[in-house]
């Protein structure tokens, strides 16, 4: 059973990669959806899968950075292909891959000094790489510069992702921004589609570390509860817009970071609605438990260990240092990419 009896619950499975043969694999499992960053980018151009392309690319001219955006269209249009049939059976409510906008907009050495300028940038972005693209989402961190951008984006008529969300704060601002920019499009709502990728396992982490004080039965499920919580805010929020199509939680983050939890430890917790981006690892080893899925996305623990965890977690201090670590996660591994094209450059020109 296992990916397939998640799928019955209600989730909707998403894969956290473009890898071309993971996506085949993936979709063949029941995956309706993809998610791309500058990390699965890099993945992929290191394996030596697309120097012809890469090589191509440099002969025409282009410098690193061009060939990085090139190459993330090229290997995100390719992942769209697989998931465009289950995007035109549901109507536009599936079959989506995520497109990330420029993560340097949030290293502010490099980025426009003002949050106002950030905005208009991600705007550019947004449009220009959504421009033609049926199944295409673009993906907008929830920082400062990407809240700012969602109204606008929305009225345009692009479908969002907004990523890098933690708290309720911040869940609140995107999706206000996002409705009231979708009440500006042209069109109307009949294809108006949002997602809000809220971060499961990095909140567990920061809790470890940051409050020791959580009792065994609280430590180790405060993302779980924050995620659950968003979910049902969500849910409340839209029920009564009459709309077409969903507005959906997108659980990210769904990896385990310690050993000692299961590999299905919030994948199991948070089935029965919206959708999961899983990492290629976690689905091979919820596949491999070959356990039979229930709906728990709606389930709390105990109201004394929910009142602990609001008795001792901060809800701003949380955000502020996971945001803080959020745009270094965001911007480095685009820097990283673009040093492994500069080296690739080297190499396949030697190799001629």
């Amino acid at each position: 059973m296992s990916l397939k009896s998640l799928i019955a619950t209600g989730t909707k499975l998403w894969l956290d990669s473009i890898e071309p043969q993971l996506v085949k694999k993936n979709r063949a499992l029941g995956a309706t959806g993809a998610t791309s960053n500058p990390i699965i980018i890099s993945g992929i151009l290191e394996s030596g899968s697309q120097d012809e392309d890469m090589t191509a690319l440099m002969d025409k001219g282009g410098d690193d950075e061009h060939v990085a955006w090139a190459m993330t269209d090229k290997l995100v249009s390719s992942a769209q292909s697989v998931f465009l049939p289950v995007w035109e059976q549901t109507k536009g409510n599936d079959g989506y891959v995520s497109f990330e906008l420029d993560p340097l907009l949030e290293d502010l050495q490099l980025a426009p000094k003002s949050i106002a300028e950030r905005s208009r940038r991600y705007v550019e972005l947004g449009k220009k790489w959504a421009a033609g693209q049926k199944n295409r989402m673009i993906k907008v961190p929830a920082t400062p510069g990407g809240l700012g951008a969602l109204e606008e984006l929305a009225a345009a008529g692009i479908s969002l992702n907004v990523t890098l969300i933690f708290s309720e704060r911040q869940y609140k601002i995107a999706r206000e921004n996002v409705w009231r920019g979708a009440q500006r499009r042209k069109n109307g709502t009949a294809a108006f589609k949002s997602v809000y990728s809220i971060f499961v396992s990095r909140v567990d982490v920061y809790t470890e570390k940051y409050v020791p004080t959580l009792s065994s039965a609280a430590q180790g499920i405060v993302g779980i509860v924050n995620a659950k919580r968003l979910w049902q805010l969500n849910q409340e929020f839209w029920k009564d817009k009459k709309l077409p199509l969903q507005q959906e939680i997108i659980f990210a983050s769904t990896g385990t970071k310690k050993p000692t939890d299961p590999p299905d430890k919030y994948v199991e917790a948070l089935a029965g609605s919206d959708i999961q981006t899983n990492p290629p690892a976690t689905n091979d080893a919820v596949e491999k438990l070959n356990k039979t899925y229930t709906r728990k996305v709606d389930q709390m623990p105990p109201k004394s260990v929910l009142d602990e965890i609001d008795a001792k977690v901060d809800q701003q201090k949380m955000e502020d240092k996971l945001m803080e670590e959020g745009a270094e996660k965001f911007s480095d591994p685009h820097k990283k990419l673009l040093k492994l094209i500069g080296e690739k450059r080297t190499h396949l020109a030697a190799a001629k």
